[in-house]
């Protein structure tokens, strides 16, 4: 998954318990992120993956969804302001860069997982409809697995067109899925899952490739990755675009290597002219 990012904190910097904020140039400015996983729990045990959930014991398994939306108003303000350089991790970027980009369902784990996922939709959905902050793109940022539990369809059901659901498939083949997001799950069920949702919903494939153990991806799974973006589409599956990028944030698996830009950019170019979807390096 997305983790959420320990903040970079200074002494003028605001922190929250639930709602992080990071410069993202996938959200296209600020990702306003909120922690629907503050014990981490995730299904998946990705290589990526920088969350120490061994520092997370003890930690609330269940989100204050009021603390939450009180927080998310807070830092609405601050941005719409102009004062998101006093957010923390966001002191000295660009002007540019602390636009409000969107508000992700996200967290230190996988988000359709939390038990009051539909409240939080719900209540964010609210917010937004009383226009006091001005109108906020809301993004689920997902590694799929979850999007036909039934509390899960019911809050995305609150979501509007102009909302997004950006959805994990770091794979093409079993035995990458296997190396890279360590999930009990077959790669197969993963598919399934995201074909059927994505017949019925709009998503954006975010795609993350590290290097393990200083090996780029092999050419066969660049392949069977793009192959398996272009049946998703064939077989009617709504991809607007697809995100490829690299792990970012130093993560706990000492195995784990951030992809080469010549490495990503392999990768798109096979699945712009395998799918002719749009593909975009990060």
């Amino acid at each position: 998954m997305n983790a959420v990012a320990a903040p970079q904190v200074s002494q003028r910097q605001k922190t929250f318990q639930f709602v992080q904020v990071v410069v993202s140039p996938r959200a296209g400015g600020l990702s306003v992120r909120l922690n629907l996983n503050p014990d981490g729990r995730c299904n998946f045990d990705c290589v990526y993956c920088d969350v120490r959930r061994t520092l997370l014991c003890g930690a609330a398994a269940v989100p204050d969804v009021g603390v939450m939306l009180a927080e998310l108003e807070e830092v609405l303000d601050l941005i719409r302001s102009g004062r998101g350089e006093e957010l923390a991790g966001c002191a000295g970027a660009p002007s540019d860069c602390l636009r409000l980009g969107h508000v992700a369902l996200s967290g230190n784990g996988e988000p359709t997982l939390c038990p009051v996922f539909e409240e939080v939709v719900e209540r964010v959905m609210h917010l937004r409809a009383q226009g006091n902050h001005g109108f906020f793109k809301v993004a689920l940022i997902t590694n799929s697995t979850g999007l036909l539990e039934p509390h899960v369809r019911k809050g995305l059901r609150l979501l509007t067109a102009q909302d997004e659901v950006w959805a994990k498939l770091d794979a093409g083949s079993e035995g990458w899925f296997r190396q890279v997001n360590q999930a009990e799950l077959p790669f197969a069920e993963l598919l399934q899952t995201l074909q059927h949702f994505a017949q019925g919903r709009e998503v954006i494939l975010q795609s993350l490739f590290p290097r393990i153990q200083g090996r780029a991806v092999p050419l066969s799974e660049q392949d069977a990755f793009a192959a398996r973006v272009d049946e998703l589409r064939r077989n009617g599956a709504r991809i607007t675009s697809v995100q490829v990028y690299s792990a970012s944030r130093p993560p706990v698996s000492a195995r784990c290597g951030h992809a080469s830009l010549a490495d990503l950019s392999a990768i798109a170019r096979r699945v712009r002219e395998t799918s002719g979807l749009p593909t975009t390096v990060f």
